[in-house]
């Protein structure tokens, strides 16, 4: 069996997108008691809740049409690997696994690749030591245009590694992140920016480098803002289902206000206990494999 592939914007039509459910990353409350403080979870998630929240994220992308493959448990994952994004790395020439920043999270690309490999769709490479590299800090902008953020999570030989593997027509931009809350904290570029369509994106300038702010306005691309406040409760976690289509975290209403008044069709998800604690929001429990 052979898979179409190719996710090379942040905004097209989902067509097929992987994750895991609480149910399988969590595993149980064994594994969220021995786990949750270790991983910097705010408070420690509830089972049964995150259970009952991801089924609105599954009906969710079930209208979308897109194929949702489930991906199994496997030896050292932890409760982190419900936020698929991280963990995978799409480019024109297959899948790359990442070395991932988190140390704890470093067994997840061998089993989530060796899985979609079981399905036909192609790992060419992986990302080795001293090289770093997390799927939130990479947003494609075109086919040949790949952004990435530099910081904690991802260095500049994970870049230079990906940059090798996705092939020459592959431009990737680096801009320098922020140490904002240090090297414990998730901090992704995705924290700051999530794209909504080729022309707009949902961003906190506050942390964004001033160079990219200057390249996404040379590009045409316009902001809707998150404030302030609304940026710890992961107001710019946005994860785009199509042009102009959104599914993001409850809790926001200002951005999913100014969202709304840029024509943005806004999905809602309660999230406390599968985004909130463990801040991974909509795009990070999903790894799209193809978009329109």
């Amino acid at each position: 069996m052979t898979y179409d592939f190719g996710s090379f914007n942040n905004w097209g039509a989902l067509k097929k997108v992987a994750l895991r459910t609480p149910a399988v990353a969590f595993h149980s409350d064994t594994r969220i008691d021995a786990e949750w403080e270790k991983l910097n979870y705010h408070s420690r998630p509830d089972l049964v809740a995150a259970k009952q929240e991801f089924i609105a994220v599954e009906a969710i992308l079930g209208k979308t049409g897109a194929e949702v493959i489930r991906l199994p448990d496997g030896a050292g994952l932890t409760l982190d690997s419900l936020y698929t994004h991280d963990a995978l790395v799409v480019t024109p020439r297959g899948l790359v696994r990442p070395h991932m920043g988190k140390p704890a999270r470093r067994l997840e690309p061998k089993v989530n690749g060796a899985h979609l490999e079981s399905l036909g769709i192609p790992v060419i490479g992986e990302i080795t030591a001293p090289g770093q590299l997390e799927g939130g800090d990479l947003v494609w902008i075109d086919r040949n245009t790949l952004l990435a953020g530099v910081g904690y999570r991802t260095n500049q030989e994970g870049i230079r590694q990906l940059s090798k593997l996705a092939g020459p027509d592959v431009e990737i931009l680096a801009f320098d992140m922020p140490h904002y809350k240090g090297r414990s904290d998730v901090f992704h570029l995705m924290s700051c920016l999530s794209p909504l369509d080729a022309d707009l994106a949902v961003v906190y300038l506050p942390l964004l480098a001033a160079r990219l702010v200057e390249f996404l306005e040379s590009r045409g691309i316009k902001f809707v803002q998150v404030p302030d406040d609304e940026f710890e409760t992961m107001g710019c976690n946005v994860l785009a289902l199509g042009p102009r289509h959104a599914m993001m975290v409850e809790g926001n209403p200002e951005t999913e206000r100014r969202m709304r008044a840029a024509s943005v069709n806004v999905e809602v998800i309660k999230g406390y206990d599968i985004c909130r604690k463990g801040e991974g929001g909509p795009t990070c429990m999903t790894r799209p494999l193809v978009r329109a």
